[in-house]
């Protein structure tokens, strides 16, 4: 029998997702093991890196239970972005590895994020990067750098414990804010602000091309052949794109998760605030990426703030949400001139602003909860909008439609109502599992199964419903889009004043 099927793995914050894949993207094969988080002070976050292999090794074992081990042909790995341990010279960790959403390096940040940084590295000054954690370890812990021989994102720990290899992927090792993007290759620059040599960072690997090939000890652990090509993956977010088949540019991948998340697949590389600045999972690619702190998060915020215990929570026999877009849908367009600016957890492209916090206004006599649901939803587009808008000034090729996935990408009424205000057709991804299909897609590209990445994202990918954007509908938005973007300009300069109010 053939090696006709890819194994992917997806080792995220909170769990490690493997998945077989056929060439036609079907899944043969699935399974999946949770992952502690560790929140030891406010923020921050952290895990033992070792999780992240007895995690991985497990949900492989159960997605082989039903497939036959020599039909795989290769293996790649997707994963949390920017998180990182640092490892002493047997390849344990010296200290708890440090997660993407630790936020507690604010001063280095204030210290060290100037445009050169933000130019060299794509990424806007803010606490995500790993760049900023080390500074703060070198700070805080200079004893752990001392002890350090190998600084590994989680791409490159799974792989070392895969083929023995120290080596990642430029598009899982970018996100950590110590390459430069001009050039592909770590930045000596940034380097030495921490006191790094290069010899601690590992070889880096296009995406797709094979790093190794499965070593003994681990091919026993797991019940796959030795020798298995081990190809070179991506992080999650630009799994995820290329999962939805976003391989070139003039569409955007949109992910309705606890967040949203927009991005664009370009063949230039400009540094912008509009975005954030990523290696690509095709080579030669780069992807720009939009964040908004508020999806599905804030339908959350609603249930518990707004609505609390009560009966009107619990009623719905359909759901909480349909019974609710249901309300919504009976409150005018515009949701009676209440406006919501969605920065709960502050404002990130295109201002990034740490300070800004969530705004409604317009408050009237006539508005009800229903109002404040839909005020949300139009509010979340509203901002995808603006930084659509924004992001096409550095972009050769407009959005010409978005490709949505996540949560609440299951809602037709919200994808209507995003098609309507930003004014492109909104189709959902035939696979629920983006992320972990984008690694599939690297691994038979990789291994020859597709002649390349961009041929075995068509072959690999479906699309779903699509919904097109109403034209009487969007122009009445555009006026209340004209009055959303007044507001956060008009408000800036008072949210330091509560930050500072309220210290």
């Amino acid at each position: 029998m053939s090696a006709d099927l890819v194994l992917a793995v997806d080792c995220s914050t909170t769990s490690a997702k493997a998945i077989v894949w056929d060439t036609a993207g079907g899944r043969a094969g699935e399974g999946r093991a949770s992952l502690e988080l560790s929140v030891p002070a406010p923020g921050h976050g952290e895990q033992q890196p070792r999780a992240w292999w007895t995690a991985t090794a497990a949900a492989i074992r159960e997605a082989l239970a039903t497939v036959d081990a020599a039909r795989i042909a290769a293996i790649a790995v997707t994963h949390q972005r920017e998180t990182f341990a640092c490892l002493d010279a047997h390849g344990d960790a010296i200290r708890p590895a440090m997660l993407w959403l630790d936020s507690r390096a604010s001063a280095e940040v204030e210290q060290y994020g100037t445009e050169r940084v933000h130019r060299l590295t794509g990424k806007p000054v803010n606490p995500t990067p790993g760049w900023y954690k080390l500074l703060w370890i070198a700070r805080h812990e200079p004893w752990v750098l001392e002890a350090t021989r190998h600084v590994v994102d989680v791409h490159a720990y799974l792989v070392h414990r895969l083929t023995g290899l120290w080596a990642t992927s430029t598009a899982s090792a970018d996100p950590l804010g110590l390459i430069d993007l001009s050039t592909g290759d770590w930045s000596d620059e940034l380097l030495g602000a921490v006191g790094l040599e290069r010899s601690v960072l590992p070889a880096l690997h296009a995406p797709g091309d094979q790093i190794g090939a499965l070593k003994p000890a681990a091919a026993g652990q797991l019940g796959l052949p030795v020798g298995l090509p081990v190809i070179a993956g991506a992080g999650d977010g630009q799994c995820a794109g290329l999962g939805a088949g976003i391989a070139e540019p003039g569409r955007a991948y949109l992910n309705l998760g606890t967040g949203l998340i927009a991005g664009t697949v370009n063949r230039e590389y400009e540094p912008s605030s509009a975005y954030r600045a990523l290696v690509g999972a095709v080579p030669g690619t780069f992807d720009y990426e939009l964040f908004i702190g508020a999806g599905t998060y804030m339908v959350t915020w609603f249930a518990d703030t707004i609505l609390g215990p009560s009966e009107e929570r619990a009623r719905p026999t359909e759901g909480f949400e349909k019974y609710w877009e249901a309300r919504a849908a009976e409150v005018p367009l515009g949701s009676d001139g209440l406006v919501v600016v969605p920065y709960w957890n502050g404002a990130l492209t295109p201002y990034w602003d740490h300070h800004a916090g969530g705004v409604m206004v317009g408050f009237a006599g006539v508005h009800g909860r229903a109002h404040i649901y839909r005020a949300i939803l139009e509010g979340i587009a509203f901002e995808l909008r603006l930084c659509v808008e924004e992001a096409e000034r550095h972009q050769a090729e407009p959005v010409a439609e978005f490709v949505a996935m996540g949560g609440g990408s299951h809602s037709p009424f919200w994808c209507q109502l995003i098609a309507d205000i930003v004014r492109r057709p909104v189709v959902l991804a035939g696979q629920d599992e983006a992320t972990a299909l984008g690694a599939g897609i690297l691994a038979a590209a990789g291994v020859g199964l597709h002649a390349d990445i961009p041929t075995a994202a068509a072959a690999m990918t479906t699309m779903g419903a699509r919904f097109e954007p109403d034209e009487v509908a969007a122009r009445r938005y555009d006026d209340h889009y004209a009055a959303y973007r007044a507001v956060y300009p008009a408000l800036r300069p008072v949210f330091p004043l509560l930050k500072g109010a309220a210290a």
